[in-house]
């Protein structure tokens, strides 16, 4: 079982990183890493220990919250002197955020809202200033001789309860210093909020003339509004306001302006002897239009099974006609007025086109959702997957470093927003193919375990388990049929299909492995590996004139693959489908 304690958290992160790469990638790195032994050695010196440091961020623990301020405040004023008398280019200034709060410890990481605070109140902190929060103000303030800043009750993203936060105030020449002529802070940005995107769930209508059945449906809808409540980038209205409308006419168009959301879901229940019908339709608001309905016929045999797989069912489902609807929503928008949100949806659809010019294109719409706002969490686990999406697909010619990018991405991803399974699922994969198979599996099961109907962590978990060489292929094979079941309309699913036709090849069950690799085919956005997988298929069913024209289109869609690429990819995996292809003559 996991340990939970009670401990003071620094979060410290760069201000206008992405600005200084911008101009320097190698002045900047060199200038990080001489800032981070300051921050550093006055963290040992203070007697806490870093445990987090990817991307720009430092991230440190404390026994005591004192110490915690008195570091922050020594590394702080450290880094002024230093800034004083070095060149205006090599200067770096930090923002940090402290608070005490209950972590829990997983080996050497901690996790939990004692973190994830900390990281929110960096945030919101002075360039070269500090952010503490109450309970950290409540320990110290008659224990340090500084002056404080009262900011009142901040309501933080993704913190439930508003929290009070406070300025620690330095010397007057810091200030001074951190100022421009123009007024404005050094490296400062324009950051646009990011508004989430909001949905209804309206209560399913009792079509049966059975006050009995009330409670089903009710259920239904409650249990939906619980499990859609997992998506971070979704907002969901509560069941005290969106079942208001229970047992009325309702016109959608006018609930949707009346709760302010995008989307609102509807449905029925209708029974009729053992057998029930439930009917559910996914409308979104401004038009009216539906963007998906479904009809479910079951036995009504055990009520709380069939409840949970509705919902279950529901819910995967809609998730990836939410995600469609935003990628076109986002697409129709123009430069000068897209939030990060928008250039992460706008990435996304990139994504999903899989060649290597979308790829890349998907990339500088992260990096630019980054850049608009550095707190905001799936950005910067969209680059890290995007990274990985490189090295799979054979389109960079360093492939390590690439790695290297997506677990640092993927790592700020989880410190941002540990109870997001899409920066769980990243940080998983980016573990995955950096020989970490034991916390790739735990990140994975864990994006999983926050939401058990996100197909794709079901996929990437499959895939973690067929790079190790040794896993388990029955439970490979099950994860993949899961997937397929959650997501069927899911714009990966080539991916699940291909995938699972190479575990059915691990499996030396030939003839459905082909049968999976063709469904992957057909698939009008399908990448090479489904035409790889016929090509061994074929090659080892000894049909080589079949495997040398379906090695040739994959050939065609990827001109770089050889199988030194198979070799440093997955080394100790894959073994017998890599043989298929050299005898189908891959060179």
């Amino acid at each position: 079982m996991a340990e939970r304690k009670l401990s003071a958290i620094l979060a410290a992160d760069v201000v206008g990183f992405s600005r200084l790469m911008g101009e320097n990638e190698e002045r900047t790195l060199k200038t990080l890493t001489t800032c981070r032994d300051i921050i550093a050695s006055h963290v040992l010196e203070h007697r806490g220990r870093v445990f987090g440091s990817a991307g720009d961020s430092v991230i440190a623990e404390f026994s005591s919250p004192v110490e915690a301020v008195r570091c922050a405040v020594a590394f702080q004023n450290t880094l002024r002197d230093r800034n004083s008398s070095v060149a205006e280019d090599k200067r770096m200034m930090f923002r940090v955020g402290i608070n005490l709060g209950d972590v829990i410890a997983e080996e050497d990481n901690l996790y939990g809202d004692g973190v994830n605070v900390a990281a929110r109140l960096e945030a919101i902190a002075e360039p070269g200033g500090i952010c503490i929060s109450g309970t950290t103000y409540d320990h110290i303030k008659n224990k340090l001789t500084l002056e404080y800043g009262e900011l009142g009750e901040q309501v933080l993203k993704n913190i439930a309860e508003p929290v009070a936060a406070f300025s620690v105030r330095l010397d007057r020449e810091v200030s001074e210093q951190l100022v421009q002529g123009n007024g404005r802070p050094v490296g400062a940005v324009d950051v646009r909020p990011t508004v989430r995107r909001a949905i209804a769930v309206l209560p399913f209508e009792n079509m049966s003339g059975d006050p009995e059945q009330e409670y089903f449906s009710d259920g239904i809808s409650e249990d939906i509004i619980s499990v859609i409540s997992r998506y971070h980038w979704l907002s969901v209205i509560a069941r005290n306001s969106s079942f208001v409308y229970k047992g009325k006419a309702v016109d959608v168009r006018e609930v949707a302006r009346d709760l302010e959301v995008d989307y609102v879901l509807e449905g029925s229940v209708r029974k009729a002897g053992s057998r029930v019908r439930i009917t559910a339709q996914l409308i979104e608001a401004e038009s009216g239009g539906h963007l998906w309905t479904e009809r479910y016929d079951r036995d009504l045999d055990d009520i709380f099974a069939l409840q949970d797989e509705i919902t279950e069912t529901i819910a995967a489902s809609i998730e990836p006609e939410l995600a469609r609807s935003e990628r076109q929503r986002a697409r129709r928008k123009t430069a000068d007025n897209m939030d990060a949100w928008d250039l992460f949806q706008q990435a996304q659809w990139q994504m999903y086109q899989f060649s290597e010019e979308n790829v890349a294109s998907a990339i500088s719409l992260y990096q630019q959702a980054i850049d608009l706002d550095g707190e905001f969490a799936p950005a910067q686990a969209g680059i890290s997957v995007a990274y990985l999406v490189q090295v799979i697909s054979n389109f960079s010619d360093e492939p390590k470093s690439r790695i290297e990018a997506a677990l640092h991405h993927g790592e700020r991803a989880v410190v941002l927003d540990d109870q997001d399974p899409f920066c769980r699922y990243a940080l998983g994969r980016a573990c995955a193919f950096s020989f970490q198979p034991a916390k790739a599996e735990r990140e994975l099961k864990r994006a999983i375990d926050l939401n058990p109907s996100y197909a794709q962590a079901y996929h990437g978990l499959a895939q973690s388990y067929l790079m190790t060489g040794d896993g388990d292929w029955e439970v490979s094979l099950q994860l993949l049929n899961d997937a397929i079941r959650l997501s069927p309309s899911d714009p990966l699913l080539w991916a699940f299909e291909q995938m699972k036709g190479g575990v059915l090849l691990n499996l030396e069950r030939d003839d459905e492995s082909m049968e999976w690799y063709q469904k992957a085919a057909g698939h009008p956005n399908a990448g090479f590996w489904a035409f790889l997988g016929l090509a061994a298929c074929h090659s080892l069913k000894g049909e080589q004139a079949e495997a040398k024209a379906e090695l040739a289109r994959a050939l065609e869609m990827n001109p770089g693959l050889s199988k030194a690429y198979f070799d440093e990819t997955y080394p100790d995996a894959m073994s017998r489908f890599k043989n298929a292809l050299v005898s189908a003559g891959l060179k």
